[in-house]
């Protein structure tokens, strides 16, 4: 019996416990999750009215010795606590370039105005050159300056842009499958899809998470969770849509990209081949049976949960 305890005791040494919120390291010194929970109780859009447990908002940093990139900025409830964490990850005064993938979501643009009072903001990627407009919400008279001054490069819908002088590329898409104008990122340093609101479906019970999902864990997620979640957020058009095209966009994706890691706006990381292409594949069945060749699109009331 002692033998058998000390082997379990060595056993839980060796595994590190499981990451429950903050900073998630996805590649030392090249990618951070910025990770801050809010409580699912009905009132987040993002996840189903009957949904209940918890969630995270998920910034994204990438870093090089000379240069850094925010991808989303959080929620203003967690200003703060966003700026301590990019504080204790990149060097004062190092270049930072904000990326809002949503230009009308509170997630993606709620601190622009005061990162770039804050940081040294390089520039701001955005898919409007008048994107300073989009930022003002709620800001004084000098945080409207800030805005006017801050630097704003307009990308497109297929771009590429470089971080740092080792001209590590990000590449830029516009989302296959979206609702407003939504951009994708993929890094190839850390071959990580930048999903936005796309593959936000794994949420957990407790503040604690943990919020990544790996080939280890024991994922429960089935396909009719992911249908349950699609269908009673903001894609609940999707069932009897033309969806052949967006499959096919999704597609092009997976196929052009070494996807190693989906990174969304919401909710866990999936991380490793076998986790994405798991998800993946629930997803465009998904997709496969809203077909309208196959599925009747009807009036859905608010209410009403499927």
């Amino acid at each position: 019996m002692a033998v058998a305890t000390q082997s379990a005791l060595n056993e839980q040494t060796a595994q590190p416990p499981a990451f429950t919120g903050g900073i998630a390291a996805l590649a030392d010194g090249r990618l951070y999750a910025l990770q801050n929970a809010f409580a699912l109780d009905g009132r987040v859009s993002s996840y189903p009215a009957s949904a209940r447990g918890f969630a995270v908002a998920n910034s994204y940093l990438l870093t090089e010795p000379d240069a850094a990139m925010l991808i989303d900025t959080g929620f203003g409830k967690d200003e703060a606590v966003i700026r301590a964490q990019i504080e204790s990850l990149i060097a004062p005064g190092l270049p930072l370039s904000l990326f809002p993938l949503r230009l009308n979501e509170f997630m993606s643009i709620n601190n622009v105005e005061s990162f770039a009072a804050h940081f040294n903001v390089e520039t701001c990627y955005t898919s409007n050159i008048d994107a300073a407009l989009w930022f003002d919400f709620g800001a004084k008279a000098d945080g409207r300056d800030v805005l006017k001054s801050m630097k704003v490069t307009a990308v497109t819908r297929a771009d590429a842009i470089a971080l740092g002088g080792g001209q590590r590329a990000i590449d830029v898409m516009q989302a296959p499958l979206r609702l407003i104008a939504t951009r994708w990122l993929y890094d190839r340093g850390t071959r990580t899809l930048f999903s936005s609101d796309m593959f936000t479906h794994v949420w957990r019970d407790a503040a604690t998470g943990p919020w990544i999902v790996t080939a280890t864990d024991n994922d429960s997620t089935e396909p009719r969770d992911v249908r349950s979640f699609m269908l009673n957020t903001r894609y609940w058009w999707l069932d009897g849509a033309p969806t052949a095209s967006i499959r096919r966009g999704i597609a092009k994706v997976f196929d052009s990209y070494d996807v190693e890691t989906i990174a969304p706006g919401y909710g866990c990381i999936l991380r490793g081949r076998e986790v994405v292409e798991r998800h993946y594949r629930m997803l465009d069945a998904f997709l496969q049976a809203c077909d309208n060749s196959v599925a009747v699109s009807r009036y859905v009331p608010r209410d009403e949960e499927r």
